[in-house]
């Protein structure tokens, strides 16, 4: 007979070297699914007042990266888990050694890349790009000889997304906002001057800021930076 009760969909975070998050990277697997997660977002606007007057409309200054907030709860007792950690001997005993897995993979710094590692959530239909902002851990059980039984980690982390989906995601289209592009297969510059600013004719300084020796050659993911321009 196969039993497959133990076979269910777990939260899991990724950690990634690169922001392109490719490959297999590393997993982190909860123990526990949450019983919930929260998504906030934020939009920030200017409070700037001039001298004299008694107020003025908001300026919209731009959107905060999403924030995801979730309890991940670690139990090495074997009472959480019906006597099921003794019969499978997955060790989840040693709860200390499975905190550090934790910031490892998403709050120490790497030696290869020198900053924490970009992290990918996943359950269900949430499939999150991030990195961890900040993360409480808290011991709550103990044995005889002090080691943690439990630790409940309160995290909270921040959307990061790459820059072309950053790009298509905020969907500029005005000729007096500054703007990156990533070229694609067949972009050419004066047709993307004639895009972002209604006239190909700015290839030329666009050619200039981005120190381009052969705008005619633009290679498949480079990154232009197109300036505002005054109307």
């Amino acid at each position: 007979m196969d039993f497959n009760f133990l076979k269910f969909e777990k939260l899991t975070i990724v950690s990634y070297e690169k922001a392109e998050r490719t490959g297999e990277g590393e997993k982190f697997v909860a123990m526990f699914n949450p019983e919930s997660y929260s998504l906030s977002y934020e939009n920030v606007y200017s409070r700037a007042q001039g001298i004299n007057t008694s107020g003025r409309t908001s300026q919209y200054a731009m959107s905060k990266p999403e924030k995801l907030n979730l309890k991940i709860i670690l139990d090495g007792s074997g009472v959480s888990t019906f006597g099921l950690t003794n019969i499978i001997g997955r060790g989840y005993d040693d709860v200390y050694k499975r905190v550090q897995h934790f910031l490892e993979l998403t709050s120490y710094m790497d030696g290869e890349i020198h900053e924490p590692k970009y992290l990918t959530l996943k359950w269900g239909d949430l499939l999150f790009k991030c990195r961890l902002s900040s993360v409480t851990v808290n011991y709550s059980l103990f044995n005889s000889s002090g080691i943690p039984l439990r630790a409940e980690l309160d995290t909270s982390f921040f959307g990061d997304i790459e820059t072309s989906e950053r790009l298509k995601k905020d969907r500029k289209s005005s000729p007096d906002l500054t703007h990156f592009r990533v070229v694609g297969v067949h972009d050419r510059l004066p047709l993307m001057c004639e895009k972002i600013y209604g006239a190909a004719q700015y290839y030329v300084e666009v050619a200039k800021v981005n120190n381009l020796d052969d705008f005619r050659n633009l290679k498949p993911g480079q990154e232009i930076y197109f300036p505002p321009i005054e109307k």
